[in-house]
């Protein structure tokens, strides 16, 4: 073996948001040694990233791999996915709104198969997490803000809520929790929180920036490693004695066993790829919650106070059959036009947004490669509103129409001037519906495309101790191995997956 051959116990690939705890995690026994592989430049004093409120700033930059999608017939063609290129992963690129899974949600995971991950054993995670999980402070709660909860739980009949951790809902207004310090507005992310503290007192941790893993190593069935290219190009092989740990999140993850001939054999010959391992599920259940936006203009400018311009939101249960939440707004204090402009409409001067999200989406897509050529983007086809009886559809239009009441009710009402987009004049299904699709943009929220199931599963990629099927040494942890979409923004879950996956590695090392 050669002198440029890196060995560790263990190889994390990514240090986002599941790669940050794990790493972080297992080089508290100093007899570990493990590597993290990060495609990107530290956060460590980079106040772009660190400053909860410049997030939009990071969206489309050098810090972000900006996956495109595909055609999409019933839903907008021109979303770009942001996947952080930074430590901390996306935890050091979204809004750091954190939801403990609903109870709800881990429990259908487990009812696809997911055995041990119920949510009676899921809570104890939630109180493990290191991050500063706290309400959006009050000097940070704008007016109008406000005024939305207000004016929501007047209309709706919803309740307030104030600290959506505190237990479990089924519908709410209220300011979310977020992962970050109120006094200074920094992140709490996974990598402030996880890595920071210990990345230069560890001796055991080696974490490799600006180093981008292209294939996996593997010697029959068992994974010993990954091919990495450094910023300067020089090719290296990191090794690992004990498990590879795939934590390079819904895209790059799938991506990666797709390059190292880990995939659907019929997809993979038809790119020249040789097949190590024929698996068929690997790409696909490709999920996300996409939402519309209802913009209104506001009489005048507003107040400049927020931890980061969409602090507050609301859940509604329209099915009471349904076991959570089955609708979704954040409320954003910016008049957010990106995708309306493309329609013709004009960003107001002053404004603000509704966004309806669906919290449980139907529609499932797929990921697949179009090139053998690592550096050519996977292809993300997400199918957005494909599902048969077109309930993700029907719920953003329930969505503008709920958005619209909400809006004609006091105290919010007095702040808008006018409803910009659609406009007033959209009234119909059809119109809203068409209309809610055509401007539908993502929160970011890829997730499923290397679920985890059961053995008899044939499309399961990792079974429920998050090992790849049919491989050794060999183990995925973050949103890819969702079998489900958490009816709430996932980051949280993320975390918590990133423990458990800690005690799994722990159990069988």
């Amino acid at each position: 073996m050669s002198e440029n051959t890196p060995v560790y116990d263990y190889v994390v690939i990514g240090g986002g948001t599941a790669g940050s705890v794990i790493a972080s995690r297992l080089t508290e026994n100093p007899d570990v040694t493990v590597a993290v592989i990060e495609g990107g430049p530290s956060d460590v004093g980079r106040d772009d990233v660190l400053t909860l409120r410049r997030w939009m700033g990071l969206l489309g930059g050098e810090l972000d791999y900006d996956y495109p999608t595909t055609e999409q017939p019933r839903g907008n063609s021109h979303i770009r996915h942001s996947r952080a290129r930074v430590l901390g992963g996306c935890s050091s690129h979204n809004t750091l709104i954190a939801f403990k899974p609903l109870p709800s949600d881990w429990d259908e995971w487990e009812a696809a198969g997911a055995r041990g991950w119920g949510a009676v054993p899921m809570e104890a995670y939630y109180a493990r997490l290191l991050n500063n999980i706290v309400p959006v402070d009050a000097k940070d709660r704008n007016a109008i803000a406000r005024d939305f909860v207000d004016a929501a739980h007047q209309a709706l009949g919803v309740p307030r809520i104030e600290g959506f951790n505190r237990e479990p809902f089924t519908e709410g207004a209220g300011f979310f929790d977020l992962a970050y310090h109120p006094e200074d507005n920094k992140r709490s992310s996974a990598s402030v929180a996880y890595l920071h503290p210990v990345m230069d007192e560890r001796p055991n941790l080696t974490i490799l920036l600006e180093t981008w893993a292209h294939r996996l190593e593997l010697d029959g069935t068992r994974a010993r490693g990954v091919h990495v290219r450094r910023a300067d190009g020089e090719e290296l092989l990191v090794r690992a004695r004990r498990e590879v740990v795939l934590c390079a999140g819904a895209v790059d993850s799938p991506r990666l066993l797709l390059h190292s001939g880990i995939g659907p054999k019929a997809d993979l010959d038809a790119l020249g790829i040789p097949v190590v391992h024929d698996l068929p599920g690997v790409g696909e259940n490709l999920l996300d919650h996409p939402e519309s936006v209802i913009v209104w203009e506001t009489e005048g400018p507003i107040p400049e106070n927020s931890a980061m311009d969409s602090d507050a939101g609301l859940f509604v249960r329209r099915d009471p059959a349904h076991p959570g939440p089955d609708l979704m707004f954040h409320f954003y204090q910016i008049p957010f036009t990106d995708n309306p402009e493309r329609l013709g409409y004009e960003r107001p001067p002053h404004g603000v947004s509704m966004t309806p999200n669906i919290p449980k989406p139907r529609s499932r897509g797929r990921l697949y490669l179009t090139s053998a050529d690592p550096a050519v983007k996977p292809a993300l086809d997400f199918r957005y509103f494909t599902d048969e009886d077109d309930h993700d559809g029907r719920t953003l239009v329930d969505g503008i129409r709920i958005a619209r009441e909400i809006a004609r009710t006091e105290p919010l009402a007095g702040w808008l001037r006018r409803e910009v987009a659609p406009g007033p004049h959209l009234t119909g299904d059809e119109e809203l519906s068409e209309y809610a699709r055509k401007v539908a943009h993502t929160v970011y929220h890829p997730a499923g495309t290397c679920r985890m199931g059961d053995a008899s599963d044939e499309l399961a990629v990792v079974d429920p101790r998050l090992r790849v099927r049919g491989l050794d040494g060999l183990r995925i942890a973050d949103a890819s191995v969702f079998p489900t979409m958490p009816a709430v923004n996932p980051m949280i879950g993320v975390l918590m997956v990133g423990e458990k996956a800690v005690d799994l590695l722990g159990g069988e090392a």
